[in-house]
């Protein structure tokens, strides 16, 4: 009788047609799992031994075979073939090509590629994080280092697209720095959700078998087991988070984008960047565009899109695995490549950024950036009520508006103020309305004061030695994990039996 050729076609009396296989496989975006995918089956092996499952025999077999692929795929020999669907049973198939059906056939006792599938993505989207957390401290990095060179370096805050108040370059600085450490938050969240284990969930139930899943926990450096079985094989928001964080993440990388698009326009002339991360036009010969932000702000909308493709995907599905979460994958995996592309390259451009800090400071002395001060000043020193001391400033401006003049012709200013009753002399003017002096003035916790500029730089920097510390400490226990279930592989393959390996 006539029967499929699948792996999983005892009950089939026919292979799938092409252009079923074609549709159902995921070659491409299990292309980056395929170590994962035989880490994870060294340590399921190992386990099954160890709880008696398999024999001593069974795993040297099994771990022979895994450790050829793995070995082939270093190399860059082992491919996997769109016929065998996925990498788990491309990598199940070499195995039994190498141990036969008698021993790599054992392998997948007690486990599903329903929990397999998990533990692969868990392993590859934890190391998919940290390198998005080492990337963005980079970043902050070099926006501390700017803070540090420019406390006070004046420049126009905006409101509106406006001026508003004058703000130093530093402050603008800390300002993303402020913003970017809760993006680190938001990943290190993600992190804890994605570093557990799911295997020994199966295909939704569990398993009459006496299996061990902390070990395989401890053996792959998951923090803890996810429990509940169904949870396991239904749920992916452990992929919906890492996608949350990264729109969030985008959204403010894209905000920096759009202040380096603006900012480098003649009209503004605040910065240039440097031609290493500038192009040119093809007709018209004066041009320099700011084309890498340009990309940024507009790769922004396949992050979003990638969030909303995933939540869409799981919105109305019942409990249980369905083909449908097949697709979780493909919108994780192409944000990870976005973000860690734009975060390898936005250091640089940051560098290399050449502030024209004079241009900064006329423009913060241009126009009216200082009238807050002004009313400021008015109700500590006359004892007036800020809503009429806002009235007599914004009298003042509208008036010097008129007349196409600005606070810097003080002696029409110095009148306008004597019309309305203040009477003030033109150096104590000047020192109020000048833009440094408004800096220098700044009080309160978090102001552009260049003295809470230097504070908030010194505990930015501190904190991000906690987060580049934590990312080393979670970084050596993966790689520790992983070493752990070499050197019991390794063992193995000398003869030495589980017991001995992995005592009581």
């Amino acid at each position: 009788m006539k029967r499929s050729n699948k792996l999983w076609g005892g009950r089939f009396r026919s292979d799938p047609a092409t252009k079923t296989e074609d549709f159902t496989q995921s070659i491409e975006v299990d292309s980056r799992l395929v170590a994962h995918d035989i880490w994870g089956s060294q340590a399921h092996a190992i386990m099954l031994a160890y709880q008696g499952i398999i024999s001593d025999v069974d795993l040297q077999h099994i771990l022979t075979g895994l450790h050829k692929a793995e070995k082939n795929f270093r190399n860059g020999t082992f491919r996997l073939e769109r016929d065998k669907e996925d990498v788990h049973l491309n990598v199940e198939a070499y195995l039994i090509s190498q141990a036969g059906r008698e021993f790599g056939g054992k392998l997948h006792t007690a486990r599903s590629r329903n929990d397999q599938i998990l533990a692969d993505a868990r392993l590859y989207i934890r190391e998919q994080l940290l390198q998005c957390q080492g990337g963005l401290s980079r970043l902050c990095r070099r926006f501390l280092a700017i803070a540090k060179a420019h406390p006070e370096t004046v420049m126009p805050g905006y409101t509106h697209t406006q001026h508003a108040q004058p703000i130093s370059l530093g402050f603008w600085a800390t300002a993303y720095v402020s913003m970017f450490l809760r993006d680190c938050k938001r990943l290190n969240a993600a992190y804890e959700i994605v570093n557990v284990n799911p295997l020994g969930a199966c295909a939704l139930a569990g398993t009459s078998f006496p299996i061990d899943r902390r070990l395989t926990a401890e053996l792959l450096g998951f923090d803890s087991v996810q429990e509940h079985a169904l949870d396991v094989i239904s749920s992916r928001d452990f992929i919906a988070e890492p996608l949350c964080a990264l729109a969030v993440l985008m959204a403010n990388l894209s905000r920096f984008s759009e202040e380096l698009v603006y900012w480098t326009s003649y009209e503004f002339g605040m910065a240039v960047i440097d031609d290493a991360y500038a192009s040119g036009s093809s007709i018209m010969p004066q041009k320099k565009n700011p084309d890498l932000a340009e990309l940024i702000r507009g790769r922004t909308g396949r992050i979003y899109g990638a969030l909303v493709d995933h939540l869409t995907n799981l919105k109305a599905l019942p409990m249980g695995y369905n083909r449908d979460l097949q697709e979780d994958k493909p919108p994780l995996w192409d944000s990870f490549d976005i973000i860690q592309s734009c975060l390898g390259i936005l250091p640089d451009i940051l560098e290399t950024l050449n502030f024209q800090t004079d241009r900064m400071e006329a423009l913060a002395n241009a126009n009216f950036a200082t009238a807050t001060e002004l009313a400021n000043y008015l109700v500590g020193e006359c004892g007036i009520a800020f809503r009429e001391c806002h009235e007599i400033v914004g009298g003042v401006v509208g008036d010097l508006v008129g007349m196409g003049k600005p606070f810097q012709d003080w002696e029409e200013t110095q009148i306008l103020l004597q019309q309305r009753g203040i009477k003030l002399s033109i150096p104590k003017l000047q020192a109020i309305l000048d833009s440094k002096c408004a800096l220098r003035n700044y009080q309160s916790l978090g102001s552009a004061s260049p003295d809470e500029v230097k504070r908030m730089t010194e505990e930015f920097e501190e904190r991000l030695d906690v987060i580049e510390a934590k990312i080393e400490t979670r970084q050596a226990a993966i790689q520790a994990a992983h070493e752990r279930t070499r050197q019991i592989v390794e063992r193995v393959l000398a003869g030495k039996p589980i017991g001995e390996v992995l005592p009581e």
